[in-house]
Formats: structure tokens, C-alpha cells, sequence
């Protein structure tokens, strides 16, 4: 069973692109909590965290780069938030791999990334849609 379930009227942000990264980032939380559930070895789920990590950073990416062509008024908020999700992901990874003899994550970290992708969406990230949409952003 997945640990998160995407639906439109929950989690989209009526911008086809991002909400496909959205759509992504779902898939790849699923994919590491399966790994865990099923006990892969830690170079298993340490590829599908980077992975995790490397696309969430493509998305922040993409995302501010709509903010600055579109003077998003919230964007430098938008931005520290971002600054400190990625820095947040970075060293729950970082504690990953130093620990040698751990081969699975745990139950509260693939909480703390569900959380973290439900509330930034459906919090931070919905605050653009209305701002985008009016730019002609869909």
C-alpha cells in the first residue's frame, strides 16, 4: 500500500508541470517507503533518497524560476522555505549514510517526508496557483 495517494482536488496546483513534478515526488516517497517496507539493503534506499533529494531540488528549481519570470510577491518566503526543506532532506541523508550498519530507514523519517511534501503543497505551494494561473501559468 502507498504511503501517500495523489488526487487532484487535494494536491494539484492547477500547473500542468508542476504538478507533475508534484506527481513525481509522490511516486519516488512511495518507492522509499516500499524499499524500507521491504527491507532492501541500505545502497537500495540510499539511491532512491538521493534520488529524492536530487529531484526535489530540480523542482525548487523550477518552481522559483516561475516565481522570478512572473514577480512572485512571495518568492524570497517561497525560497527560504525551500532553502530549509532541502536542508532538512540533505542531513536526514547525510545521517543515512554515516550510519553503516542501519539498511533501512525509519518509520519517522518517511513520516517527516510525507508531511513535508503534504503541507508544502497543500500550504506554501497553493498560495502561487491563483498568482500563476492570472500570469497565464497552467
Amino acid at each position: 500500500m502507498a504511503l501517500m495517494t495523489w488526487n487532484d482536488n487535494d494536491f494539484s496546483v492547477n500547473i500542468k508541470l508542476l504538478d507533475t513534478h508534484h506527481k513525481k515526488l509522490f511516486d519516488l516517497i512511495n518507492a522509499l517507503h516500499d524499499a524500507m517496507k521491504q527491507g532492501k539493503v541500505k545502497d537500495v534506499l540510499g539511491k532512491i533518497f538521493s534520488e529524492l533529494i536530487e529531484y526535489t531540488v530540480y523542482h525548487f528549481r523550477a518552481e522559483e524560476e516561475l516565481f522570478q519570470k512572473y514577480v512572485y510577491p512571495e518568492y524570497q518566503q517561497h525560497k527560504k522555505e525551500h532553502e530549509d526543506l532541502t536542508k532538512t532532506a540533505l542531513e536526514l541523508k547525510d545521517r543515512f549514510d554515516a550510519d553503516q550498519m542501519r539498511t533501512v530507514l525509519t518509520m519517522e523519517t518517511m513520516e517527516f517526508l510525507k508531511d513535508w511534501l503534504k503541507n508544502h503543497i497543500c500550504g506554501t505551494d497553493k498560495k502561487y496557483t491563483k498568482f500563476l494561473n492570472g500570469k497565464g501559468v497552467a
